[in-house]
């Protein structure tokens, strides 16, 4: 039986690719793991660099004075807790090594009916205070029966801040 152009049998190719077909092949191939490569680079990264060892836990340091801040061990029988503010321009206040009151705002309420849930929680880290897409948070180390405050608090309620020292 002949195949002919209305047969639903699959072509076959006659032989290794040649010539220009063959760099086209080779091009696509080194584009795709260039583009691979790329998406597995931490973002603002060379592709060539090696990836960024965590920072050292260093003694806190005041705002904008350009030394890096690390994050700090979690202090034994405290619980870490990411927190998200209602206001995250006091995350550029705060660096690693800060205490401070963390109060909740409940649903719906007025900024006057904050209630405290951890004083003198002691900051552990400051994730993306530059950063204004909402991905910014405080990290907290807090007791459990504070850290189980906070995480049960109903939806829509808020968290701020007190800088304490």
């Amino acid at each position: 039986m002949v195949a002919s152009e209305e047969s639903l049998r699959p072509v076959r190719w006659r032989g290794l690719p040649r010539g220009g077909t063959l760099l086209r092949v080779a091009l696509v191939a080194m584009l795709l793991g260039l583009a691979a490569a790329l998406l597995q680079a931490p973002a603002g990264c060379p592709p060539d660099a090696a990836p960024a060892q965590p920072a050292p836990a260093t003694s806190p340091s005041p705002p904008g004075d350009g030394r890096p801040s690390g994050a700090l061990p979690l202090p034994g029988g405290s619980v870490g807790v990411p927190v998200r503010l209602a206001e995250p321009a006091a995350l550029a206040v705060l660096r690693p090594g800060a205490r401070v009151d963390l109060l909740v705002i409940p649903a719906g309420g007025a900024a006057g009916e904050a209630k405290l849930l951890a004083p003198r929680a002691l900051v552990l880290d400051v994730v993306g205070a530059g950063v204004v897409d909402g991905s910014s948070a405080l990290y907290l180390a807090l007791r459990p029966e504070q850290a189980q405050r906070a995480v049960g608090v109903p939806e829509g309620s808020r968290f701020a801040v007190v800088v304490r020292e």
